[in-house]
């Protein structure tokens, strides 16, 4: 099965307006891409509309978050359903600074139907840190029963190893994503011990399907990745040479 972890949608302020659910899910089944999950920034609001949207085009779905940490550390989390995945969202909200949007100048953050109908636009700026540590932000999303990954670890930004620099083996990491470019040899020996994965962190349509994460499974779901995790028998497909 090939999968994507990290895709934004329309309500990402930084991702295209052409990314809206359904679009993610066509692209994505044209692409040959088996399940996917948006990630938007510090929330799962679009998450409704994509499950209908995925169940449409015949793609599986899985829901996340892609959360920034008080350290500013990019973090993905990945869930079944998506009322745990907004059950996120809710705890995610209470962390942010409470600081409104400015759509001229971070861009617009639309909650949309499955029918690419803008049913809300989100006042909260969602391209800001949260007050939640790593260590919090992991926690919250395993008593959720979601996955915890490191996004994109190999960039020189808003990386757990750019932030950071070493891990105390404490974070309760799942696994490790590299980004489309990373080449993977140059990152087994850093990510001795975790599970890695490719993820396209598309933002605009064109992205979806470029890279992916194979793995065997029986089906899309968050018990299957934490077992393939565990036994880190998952296949990164090829890195592409730039943006």
């Amino acid at each position: 099965m090939r999968f994507d972890l990290h895709i934004h949608s329309c309500l990402s302020p930084c991702a295209s307006l052409e990314m809206s659910p359904c679009a993610i899910a066509r692209i994505a089944r044209q692409k040959g891409i088996d399940g996917i999950a948006i990630s938007d920034h510090n929330t799962a609001r679009n998450a409704p509309a994509f499950a209908e949207c995925c169940r449409r085009a015949g793609v599986a779905a899985l829901y996340g978050l892609e959360v920034c940490s008080a350290e500013e550390v990019h973090l993905l989390t990945i869930f079944d359903t998506v009322e745990q995945a907004l059950a996120m969202t809710d705890w995610v909200r209470d962390g942010l600074v409470k600081r409104v949007n400015q759509p001229e100048v971070f861009g617009d953050q639309p909650i949309v139907n499955a029918d690419n109908e803008i049913i809300e636009m989100e006042s909260l700026m969602l391209a800001m840190p949260t007050k939640l540590t790593i260590y919090e932000i992991g926690e919250k999303a395993h008593s959720l029963n979601g996955l915890f990954v490191a996004s994109h670890i190999d960039r020189t930004y808003s990386s757990v190893f750019s932030q950071l620099g070493v891990l105390s083996g404490k974070e309760g990491l799942d696994a490790m994503e590299l980004s489309r470019t990373a080449n993977l040899d140059e990152w087994r020996e850093r990510t001795e011990g975790y599970a890695l994965v490719r993820s396209s962190d598309s933002h605009n349509l064109d992205d979806v399907g470029l890279v992916w994460t194979e793995a065997d499974m029986r089906e899309f779901s968050v018990t299957e990745l934490r077992r393939v995790f565990h036994e880190k028998a998952t296949a990164l497909s090829p890195r592409i040479s730039s943006f």
